[in-house]
């Protein structure tokens, strides 16, 4: 959840794995671990993250906050293009429609 995390705060930023890693010092395919789950970064190195993403430490640890609702309904009209991911929603409305 941490990579995915970090890789969230990094786009809203607009920063590429590159220009992210440079900020920290540390190699492109080393944040993409990072990022992928596949290593933890150091104590030293989330310090640095949560400086170039200008965050607190506790804000890379936020997995569930909220999106605004604008964006929330703009991700499923585009998730709504796809037909098959469209009529399992469909389904699911369905269900759970009061």
């Amino acid at each position: 959840m941490l990579g995915k995390r970090i890789r969230e705060l990094r786009k809203e930023r607009e920063l590429s794995q590159e220009m992210l890693a440079e900020m920290i010092g540390i190699e492109a395919n080393n944040l993409s671990r990072i990022e992928n789950g596949k290593n933890y970064p150091s104590p030293d190195n989330l310090l640095k993250i949560s400086n170039a993403l200008n965050v607190t430490i506790d804000k890379l640890f936020t997995f569930y906050h909220h999106k605004d609702y604008s964006e929330i309904k703009q991700e499923i009209i585009n998730a709504l293009e796809d037909e098959n991911f469209g009529r399992v929603l469909y389904k699911y409305y369905n269900l759970v429609k009061v």
